[in-house]
């Protein structure tokens, strides 16, 4: 376990905890073992725990730097586990510094990009996730996000994890039981209750990753690429779907060059759009390049807009067709049969032809079915429609108050323990070697520990933590 690799004689951390700029409040914050000290002779007084004192913040010379409340939480009842002193003064670069430098003077050093988290990790004070949970806290995208992520630092998906390492250890038990004295004639399959507890994992790992499957979508978004030829009305939709002009809109064909990137709330769902070059064959060097980040764009899309104009004689064509027409061969490197299933067909400016349309349709391409939809970036006809078909391929749910914050890492542990578990069901339904299927048991477990780090290895962590603010 990395928890045990505790130092016993750390450094003495520091660092600004407030975002840069200026702030009617800033914030020093320090821990390690020479805390008690440097807030002596920062303050120039001994300092009641978890008391608020209104003090000066002195130089070497005595002379005040700053002034404003210091707190002091001695360890263990601390943040980080360890002597911990803030310092919250007034919130401007150059007085932060000031008090920061002197804090190095008396001992203390720079602290890394999220190493007060990493060090309330490896103190017991939170768990990996937990510790993830205070970063997607700070990034949070939406409000949605946000209560999400405060669960999970409140600690509802460790619970949950914890719970199932629990039911595995007890089944792990039943079976090593079975190994050990097959001469007891144990039945492993009904006085044991081996199987009923197999059942009973694997539905509430399913639950739980159902759960987390939405907290990640939350954390990270769902990326959307508007692509299609030029004038078919791409920018003018983003700027509908954004409420407010984010890109230009002209009737000259190639207006958008490169890709605009837009991040928006859909009721709850991040919503990262990119808007790129109009889709053509051109002499022009850089319509050339954007037409290729354009392409590669859809390649890392969730869900890519095929935008077409309603108006024009080519709309109704098959939608292979029209693909090829954009440089997007099904059968090419252009476009695979994977990106085929992120398509939604966008038939715009159906205001133009009179289009009314209550529900989506669909067209084929490789036998697949492809959602299309008629809507005007001009009148905003159909744009709810496209909203809740968003959401809908997100696996969006708003309002569900079970959702915890997941991150890619924690879904991909998950379907590991996932794929061990029903690899022990099949053990036990085949009636296989009660060694295999605890060591299947064993790996399962193993996947779980994975994600609250109580089997993490350190080049995890040090990836994990820096990316942190500094501070936190």
């Amino acid at each position: 376990m990395v928890n045990s690799a505790i130092l016993s004689d750390t450094d003495t951390i520091c660092a600004i905890a407030t975002a840069g700029g200026r702030g009617s409040v800033g914030i020093v914050r320090v821990s390690g073992p020479a805390t008690l000290e440097i807030a002596k002779q920062i303050t120039g007084t001994e300092l009641q725990p978890r008391h608020a004192h209104f003090c000066n913040f002195l130089n070497e010379k005595n002379i005040t730097l700053d002034n404003g409340i210091a707190l002091l939480f001695p360890a263990p009842n601390s943040f980080t586990g360890e002597d911990v002193l803030e310092l919250q003064g007034h919130g401007g670069n150059h007085v932060l510094q000031l008090v920061l430098d002197r804090v190095i003077a008396l001992g203390a050093r720079q602290a890394r990009p999220g190493e007060f988290s990493e060090r309330a990790f490896l103190n017991y004070k939170i768990d990996l996730v937990q510790a993830e949970a205070i970063a997607d806290l700070i990034d949070a995208q939406s409000s949605e996000a946000a209560r999400s992520a405060m669960r999970t630092l409140q600690g509802d998906f460790s619970a949950i994890i914890h719970r199932l390492v629990e039911r595995l250890t007890v089944l792990r038990v039943n079976v090593e039981a079975a190994i050990d004295f097959t001469d007891e004639d144990i039945d492993v399959l009904g006085t044991t209750g081996v199987a009923k507890g197999l059942d009973e994992i694997c539905l509430l790992l399913q639950d739980t990753l159902k759960q987390a499957q939405q907290g990640s979508i939350l954390k990270e978004g769902l990326r959307v690429v508007i692509a299609g030829k030029p004038n078919a009305g791409k920018s003018s939709l983003l700027n509908k779907l954004a409420g407010e002009d984010k890109a230009i809109v002209t009737d000259i064909p190639g207006t958008t060059r490169d890709i605009l990137n837009v991040h928006l709330d859909l009721g709850g769902l991040p919503l990262h759009v990119f808007d790129t070059a109009g889709l053509r064959t051109s002499n022009d060097v850089v319509e050339q390049e954007g037409v290729r980040r354009a392409q590669a764009a859809m390649l890392d899309a969730d869900r890519i807009l095929l935008v077409v104009d309603a108006s024009e004689k080519d709309a109704e064509l098959p939608v292979d067709k029209l693909l090829k027409d954009l440089g997007l061969d099904v059968d090419s490197d252009g476009i695979s049969n994977g990106q085929v299933q992120k398509l939604t067909l966008l038939h715009n400016k159906a205001d133009l032809i009179g289009a009314a349309q209550s529900d989506p349709d669909s067209v084929q391409i490789n036998g697949q079915e492809i959602p299309r939809f008629y809507v005007s970036a001009l009148t905003g006809a159909g744009l709810d429609l496209l909203r809740k078909h968003l959401r809908e391929q997100a696996g969006f749910h708003p309002g569900n108050e079970g959702v915890f914050a997941a991150r890619k890492r924690h879904l991909a542990a998950l379907h590991d323990a996932q794929g061990f578990m029903q690899a022990a069901n099949q053990q036990l339904q085949d009636q296989g070697a009660l060694e295999l299927l605890a060591e299947d048991l064993r790996l399962a477990q193993k996947a779980l520990a994975r994600i609250t780090g109580e089997f993490t290895s350190d080049d995890l962590l040090g990836e994990i933590f820096s990316s942190f603010c500094i501070g936190k």
